[in-house]
């Protein structure tokens, strides 16, 4: 048997054993992975307190290290969640995400008109993904770089698409925009990554750093001159999720170079001051320095 399809199985036998079993026992699951990434495997502890420091000079030591454990209780909750993503039926979405607002976006709709929702790495993204399927009017569409293990891939662009959700490639995000033209679609773009090319990346101000941010939303925004909405996602308790739609940019058309990528992470960076535990501080954001 070829690897990739030996990891398949074992992929699909792992999630078997979270099918049945109950968030209880899903979040158990949850803090015994916690204890054990925080105090055995130290779970990229460099990175998540240089990141912290960096970008809340003014907070004490020990409030960062509140932050930090808060964090790590908050990466295993999602993670566990993403797994439990795959066998969640349409009643536990909707016992378990709410959208606030849907109605911002009915004129929209009944304009034919597309429109972006961007966001970043903060809260649960997953389970929205499986939510927008089931709350939006507009045909939602959301971009992310495939798996090289093609077996899983196809499994979970299936499992996204029983909601209504398409998934694309993010190398074909100009195709997905053409091809969905006649479309009402909302295109969901988690924008807060770190580029591959700086040469196409816009550096914004953001959480005491001089931040290289991905230029794919303003630059689609601005062709199709489709409205840009912010996600707003935040956690009301463990396992439950609210979200909701702020208008970040009306015209994009009518816009100065870099004016959506400088609202939009001004508007991330609110959010994560308020509640900082909830962003993704595992990730290398800040390896890039500008010049």
């Amino acid at each position: 048997m070829e690897m990739n399809r030996f990891y398949y199985y074992l992929f699909l036998y792992f999630l078997l054993l979270f099918r049945n079993t109950s968030f209880w026992f899903l979040y158990r699951v949850s803090d015994m992975l916690y204890l054990f990434l925080i105090y055995v495997l130290k779970y990229r502890k460099h990175v998540v307190m240089t990141n912290l420091r960096e970008s809340f000079p003014e907070k004490p030591e020990e409030e960062i290290r509140q932050i930090a454990r808060a964090f790590y209780k908050h990466l295993c909750d999602i993670s566990v969640e993403g797994v439990k993503a795959f066998s969640l039926r349409k009643k536990d979405i909707l016992k378990r995400y709410t959208l606030l607002n849907p109605e911002i976006l009915e004129p929209y709709f009944r304009k034919k008109q597309s429109v972006i929702a961007v966001l970043g790495h903060y809260n649960n993204w997953e389970w929205g993904s499986l939510a927008a399927g089931i709350f939006f009017q507009h045909k939602p569409v959301a971009f992310y770089k495939p798996l090289s293990n093609l077996y899983i891939d196809n499994y979970i662009q299936k499992t996204r698409a029983k909601e209504g959700m398409i998934l694309e490639s993010v190398s074909r995000t100009s195709q997905t925009f053409r091809r969905m033209k006649k479309t009402p679609s909302i295109f969901i773009m988690v924008a807060d990554q770190s580029p591959m090319n700086l040469k196409l990346a816009y550096w914004v101000p953001f959480l005491n750093h001089d931040t290289a941010v991905l230029h794919g939303t303003e630059k689609h925004a601005v062709q199709n001159n489709y409205p840009v909405f912010f996600a707003d996602v935040q956690k009301v308790k463990r396992g439950h999720y609210t979200a909701s739609i702020e208008l970040l940019v009306a015209n994009p058309a009518e816009t100065e170079p870099g004016e959506i990528t400088h609202k939009f992470m001004q508007r991330l960076e609110k959010q994560i001051r308020a509640k900082p535990e909830y962003w993704l501080w595992s990730h290398r954001r800040w390896k890039h320095s500008k010049g």
